[in-house]
C-alpha cells in the first residue's frame, strides 16, 4: 500500500469519525427536544378573591406564548378560573365574561323582586336589617352572602360539561381544594358535580355561606392549602408554570374589614409555606396586586392587567416550554338566560318539612315542558326568597330524554327573625321599628310578624298568615295607626258637624285608625293575588285645635275632658275584595313591570257616633307601567281613582289628596303640588308621570307630574273626564341607602302657587 492510498483510508476514517459524531449529537438533540415536547405542562392558581383576576391576564399572556396546559389546580377564585379555562374557556373569553360581570350585585344576592310573595315584598321593603333569634337571643348571620347568584351562574357557564364527574375527563384535567370546617384539614376536590366543587373551594370565610358536600361541611381551600402545586404534581406535571396573587402580611392600615383580617390570620401559615412552593415552581407568576383588596372586583380592568403585565415577565420563560400551541380555536357553547332547556324529572332532597307539592309550586315550571335558563334561575329563587331554605346547590344532570334537576335542600333550622329599621318623613316623622317574625308556630307554612314602631307616633302592625300559595291561603291582620297633621280648616267644616263662630285658618287633625282583618287569599306566580275577607276598624278623627270650644246642643260634636273636640269615633265592619299584580322590578324606583291594584269595601254596620250612618261602598283602583326609556332612564306611569256608591252622610272615608309618601293609610291619596289632606272629595280621578335617571349607580334623579280632579260624585257628574282642575309637579334627588331610599322632593302647583320640600329617609312602615 502506498503512501498515497494511506492518505485516502486515514481520511475516510476521520470522516467517518466525525460524520459518527454529527449524526450523535442530532440524534441526543432530537432525543432531548422529544423530552422536551413530552413533558406535560401543569398551571397552578392560587386564591385571593378579586385579586384572582389577575390569572386571567395572565392565561391570556400564556396563550400568546402558545403554551398548551395539560393539568390545572387551583384554590378558591383559583379553582373558579382554573375550572373554567379546564371546561374549554378561552383565556380571551373569559376575559370578556368577567369584564362583564357584576360582581357586586352577584356577591350580594339580591333576589329578584318577582321571586317573592306579596308578603315576602313587604319584608324586603320595610327593614334595613334581618337577625337571627332564637332562645331570646340574636345571633350574627354566618355570612354576608349565600351565593346564590353566583352559584347560579357557574351553573350556568359550566353547562356544558354537567355531566363530567370525573375531573380528570374534562378537557384540561382538573384539581381543586377546599376546607373541612369541622376538622381543619384539606379535602381534595377532583371529582363531584363540578360548580359545586368550585364554590365549594371559594366560600370564603364570612363573604359565603359554608358548602356542604358528602357530609363534609366546606369552606375556602386557602385555610389550608392555597397554592396546590403538590396536587398538580400528583396528576403528572413535570413543569409547573404558577400565578400566586397572594401577598405577604399586611399592616395595621389595610387591615381594615373582616374579611381582610381573617386572610391576615391565615396569611401567618401561607407565607411560610409559599418560600418552599415558589422554589419548586418552574415559571413563577407574580402580579402585583397589594394595592387591591380581596373585594374590589369593581377594579376587574385593573387586576387583570397586572396579571398581563406579570406573565409578560416571564415571557421568554414561557416561550422555551411552548409548542405553539393555540388555545381553543372552537368556542365553548355558553348557554344563555334565554335559551331551553328540558327538565323532565325533579329529585328532591331534605325536604323534611316541606311538601314536594310546596317546593314544585314555588319553582313555578311545569316538568317536560322546554323552559329558559333565566326561568331556572328565577324558580330557584324563588325557594330563596321563602327564607325557608339556606343556598341551594342544585344539579342539572342528562337522563337521556331530557335533564334531572336535583335539589338538595338545606332547610333553615332558625324559625325567628328579628328586625330593626328607621324611617323618618314629613307626616309620621322620626320613627324606629322593632319586629319579630316568627315562622312554623301551628303548621310548617305559617308566619307571624308583629311590629312596634316608635317615635313621634307610636304604632303597631301584626300579620298572621298561613302559605299556600296557589291554593287558598289564610291570614289575620292588626294594626294601629296614628298622626297628627295640619289641615286647612274649611275641609273639616265642609265634612263634619263644628262649633259655630270659629274663626280659624288651620286645624290640627289627629287621626286614630284601628284595623283588623280576616281575610282567605290565592295567589298565582307569586306576582297576582285574589283576596277576600271581613274588616273591623275604629276610626277616631279629633283636634286639640278647638279644645274648650262649646259644642252645639243637639251636634254630635263633644269636647272631651282632655279638651278634645271629636268629629268621629265609630266602629265599622266590612267586608272587602282585593285584586292585585305586582311586577314593578323596585317599590320606590321601579323601571320594568306592572302594577294593579283594585279594591272594594262595602261598610253594613256601623257604631254610628255621629248618627248619620246608612250602608255603603268604596271602590279604588291603582295602575301602572314602569319602562326603561334608555340606559339609567326609565319611565313610571300610574292612574288611580275611585268612588263611593250610596247615599250615606259618612265622609270619614273621603278620599283625600295631597303630600308624598307610599304607606299612607286608608284613602289619603300621595299628590305632588299640594301639602298632605288638602283635596277633599267621594271621588277622584288622578295620572302620574316620573322619569328617573340613575346618574351614579343608586342615585335617581327624579322629574314628576301629577293631574286629578277630586271632589263629591264626579263619576255621575262625568266631571271625571274633563280637564283636570288640580296639578302638581316634583323635581328630586333619590338614593338607595342601606336604611332604604332617602328622598328629596321638591313640589310645587301652578294653582295658587302652592309649593312643598318634601323628605323621607328609610324604609316606609
Amino acid at each position: 500500500m502506498n503512501r498515497s492510498t494511506r492518505y485516502i483510508k486515514s481520511l475516510d476514517l476521520k470522516m467517518l469519525i466525525v460524520s459518527t459524531v454529527v449524526l450523535c449529537g442530532m440524534f441526543s438533540y432530537g432525543q432531548a427536544v422529544a423530552e422536551q415536547k413530552d413533558k406535560k405542562i401543569g398551571l397552578v392558581l392560587s386564591g385571593g378573591g378579586a385579586k384572582g383576576l389577575a390569572h386571567i391576564g395572565a392565561l391570556k399572556v400564556i396563550e400568546e406564548a402558545g403554551v398548551q396546559i395539560d393539568y390545572i389546580g387551583g384554590t378558591s377564585m383559583g379553582a373558579i378560573i382554573g375550572a373554567l379555562y379546564a371546561s374549554g374557556y378561552s383565556a380571551k373569553e373569559l376575559d370578556s365574561l368577567f369584564r362583564a360581570t357584576d360582581f357586586g350585585s352577584l356577591i350580594q344576592d339580591n333576589l329578584p323582586r318577582n321571586a317573592k310573595t306579596f308578603y315576602e315584598k313587604e319584608d324586603s321593603e320595610r327593614y334595613a336589617l334581618s337577625l337571627p333569634f332564637n332562645n331570646f337571643k340574636v345571633s350574627v348571620p354566618p355570612a354576608y352572602s349565600g351565593g346564590q347568584n353566583i352559584y347560579n351562574e357557574l351553573v350556568r357557564l359550566l353547562y356544558h360539561v354537567k355531566d363530567v364527574d370525573d375531573f380528570s375527563k374534562l378537557p384540561i384535567p382538573f384539581v381543586c381544594i377546599a376546607t373541612n370546617i369541622e376538622t381543619g384539614k384539606e379535602v381534595v376536590l377532583n371529582s363531584g358535580y363540578l360548580p359545586e366543587a368550585i364554590m365549594a373551594s371559594g366560600t370564603l370565610p364570612s363573604l359565603f355561606e359554608p358548602s356542604s358536600i358528602d357530609d363534609k361541611v366546606l369552606i375556602d381551600g386557602g385555610v389550608v392549602n392555597n397554592y396546590p402545586i403538590d396536587k398538580v404534581i400528583e396528576l403528572g406535571a413535570d413543569i409547573i408554570i404558577g400565578v400566586d396573587v397572594q401577598h405577604g402580611l399586611s399592616n395595621r392600615d389595610a387591615l381594615l374589614s373582616a374579611t381582610e383580617i381573617l386572610l391576615q390570620i391565615n396569611n401567618y401559615r401561607t407565607v411560610e409555606a409559599m418560600v418552599k412552593k415558589s422554589l419548586k415552581t418552574d415559571i413563577y407568576i407574580q402580579p402585583k396586586i397589594e394595592n387591591f383588596s380581596v373585594i374590589e372586583f369593581d377594579k376587574a380592568n385593573d387586576i387583570i392587567k397586572s396579571g398581563e403585565l406579570a406573565a409578560m415577565e416571564k415571557y421568554q420563560d414561557l416561550k422555551e416550554v411552548s409548542s405553539d400551541y393555540i388555545k381553543n380555536q372552537k368556542q365553548v357553547p355558553i348557554i344563555g338566560l334565554g335559551d331551553s332547556i328540558m327538565i323532565n324529572r325533579l329529585l328532591i332532597e331534605g325536604n323534611n318539612e316541606h311538601t314536594r307539592g310546596y317546593v314544585k309550586g314555588k319553582l313555578r315550571f311545569k316538568l317536560g315542558e322546554p323552559i329558559t335558563f333565566k326561568k331556572l334561575q328565577q324558580g330557584i329563587g324563588n325557594l330563596s326568597a321563602t327564607g325557608n331554605f339556606n343556598t341551594n346547590r342544585y344539579k342539572l344532570v342528562s337522563n337521556g330524554l331530557g335533564e334531572d334537576l336535583i335539589l338538595r335542600l338545606n332547610e333553615t333550622a332558625n324559625t325567628s327573625l328579628l328586625r330593626l329599621g328607621a324611617h323618618y318623613d314629613d307626616l309620621y316623622k322620626s320613627a324606629a321599628i322593632i319586629n319579630f317574625t316568627k315562622k312554623k308556630i301551628l303548621s310548617n307554612d305559617d308566619v307571624a310578624s308583629f311590629d312596634l314602631i316608635l317615635g313621634d307616633n307610636v304604632r303597631y302592625n301584626f300579620e298572621y298568615y298561613v302559605d299556600k300559595g296557589t291554593y287558598w291561603s289564610f291570614g289575620i291582620n292588626s294594626r294601629f295607626n296614628d298622626f297628627e297633621e295640619e289641615i286647612d280648616f274649611n275641609i273639616i267644616r265642609d265634612n263634619f258637624e263644628v262649633p259655630p263662630g270659629v274663626n280659624v285658618n288651620t286645624i290640627n287633625l289627629d287621626v286614630t285608625d284601628f284595623t283588623n282583618q280576616v281575610y282567605i287569599q290565592t295567589v298565582v306566580r307569586e306576582e297576582f293575588a285574589f283576596t277576600i275577607g271581613a274588616e273591623h276598624k275604629f276610626l277616631k278623627y279629633t283636634t286639640r285645635t278647638l279644645g274648650g270650644i262649646s259644642s252645639t246642643p243637639g251636634s254630635p260634636v263633644i269636647t272631651t275632658t282632655d279638651e278634645r273636640t271629636i268629629f268621629e269615633k265609630s266602629n265599622f265592619f266590612s267586608v272587602f275584595g282585593n285584586l292585585k299584580l305586582d311586577t314593578y322590578d323596585d317599590k320606590y324606583f321601579p323601571t320594568k313591570g306592572l302594577f294593579f291594584d283594585g279594591d272594594f269595601h262595602y261598610y253594613l254596620l256601623s257604631s254610628d257616633f255621629n248618627e248619620n250612618f246608612k250602608d255603603f261602598s268604596i271602590s279604588k283602583a291603582r295602575m301602572g307601567i314602569a319602562l326603561p326609556l334608555a340606559d339609567n332612564l326609565s319611565l313610571n306611569v300610574e292612574t288611580e281613582g275611585g268612588f263611593k256608591l250610596g247615599t250615606s252622610e259618612i265622609t270619614s272615608f273621603d278620599f283625600v289628596l295631597g303630600g308624598f309618601g307610599t304607606n299612607l293609610i286608608n284613602n289619603f291619596i300621595p299628590f305632588y303640588g299640594y301639602d298632605f289632606l288638602s283635596l277633599p272629595g267621594n271621588s277622584f280621578v288622578k295620572a302620574y308621570a316620573r322619569l328617573d335617571f340613575e346618574f351614579v349607580k343608586k342615585n335617581h334623579l327624579l322629574l314628576a307630574a301629577n293631574y286629578a280632579n277630586v271632589d263629591d260624585d264626579i263619576f255621575r257628574t262625568g266631571e271625571w273626564f274633563t280637564a283636570p282642575n288640580f296639578s302638581g309637579y316634583g323635581v328630586g334627588y333619590g338614593w338607595e341607602s342601606f336604611l332604604g331610599p332617602l328622598q328629596i322632593i321638591y313640589s310645587w302647583s301652578p294653582e295658587g302657587d302652592n309649593s312643598n320640600v318634601f323628605f323621607s329617609v328609610g324604609y316606609w312602615f
